[in-house]
């Protein structure tokens, strides 16, 4: 009987024990196709962020917008506006 039932299962669900299974190039696939799509959506991000001009341009949007709400006086303003350009990292190439 069990024999009977081993025979059966072999022969409804097929063996794992040789020949090429699709399995063994969808996997594979899978993992490159997403990392890709990683690449491409933080790979766009990355130049926007460059072609908005990065972090001290809005550090000036931000000082400019103080400076228009009266929160800091000319002076100050100046003062920091020349102290923006001397503290930002060239961006990488």
């Amino acid at each position: 009987m069990l024999t009977t039932l081993s025979t059966a299962a072999t022969h409804w669900h097929g063996t794992w024990g040789g020949g090429f299974h699709v399995l063994f190039l969808v996997i594979p696939l899978f993992w490159i196709a997403l990392i890709v799509v990683f690449a491409i959506v933080f790979g766009r991000r990355r130049r926007a962020a460059w072609r908005w001009g990065g972090p001290s341009r809005s550090a000036e949007q931000t000082l400019a917008e103080r400076f228009a709400n009266g929160d800091i006086d000319e002076v100050e303003y100046r003062a920091r506006l020349e102290v923006l350009p001397a503290n930002s990292v060239p961006p990488s190439r």
